[in-house]
């Protein structure tokens, strides 16, 4: 077991948002834990990219917001395609410079390895310039504005 796993909180969605992400990031599904006495999904876990998740359906007092986020590193535009449609799917929302939340409310940071090594080099304030306008990250753009 991992030393520091993560925990989401669901009102009711757990068994549907593990499967849910365990599909996008093409993970694992751990067997769920019931509430004793029922067939009620307590908590449902999963594994991406080697961290394990938790999701419990802890009801309707706590909701996601921005101020937690996953980042998603991609290596090219095919990946950032890939998991900003899958993620915005299905009453998803964008919001700006690569950030979106999925139907259940989680924010998502959906960023190219290729940004973060612009935004170290010369020409930084111009790739940000160009970033600050975007909602999905185009890396042709970026590429542009770092040239």
């Amino acid at each position: 077991m991992n030393k520091l796993s993560t925990m989401l909180w669901f009102d009711g969605q757990a068994e549907e948002a593990a499967k849910f992400y365990a599909s996008v990031f093409k993970g694992k599904l751990g067997k769920p834990m019931v509430q004793p006495g029922t067939q009620k999904v307590l908590v449902a876990t999963f594994e991406i990219r080697g961290q394990e998740f938790s999701a419990l359906n802890g009801g309707p007092r706590f909701k996601f917001n921005e101020s937690v986020s996953f980042v998603v590193h991609c290596k090219d535009q095919k990946e950032v395609d890939y998991y900003w449609d899958k993620l915005t799917a299905d009453g998803g929302e964008e919001s700006m410079c690569g950030w979106l939340k999925d139907k259940y409310g989680l924010s998502w940071q959906i960023t190219p390895d290729v940004l973060l090594e612009m935004m170290r080099g010369p020409k930084a304030a111009k790739v940000m310039e160009a970033f600050m306008k975007m909602r999905k990250f185009d890396i042709a753009t970026l590429k542009k504005a770092a040239a």
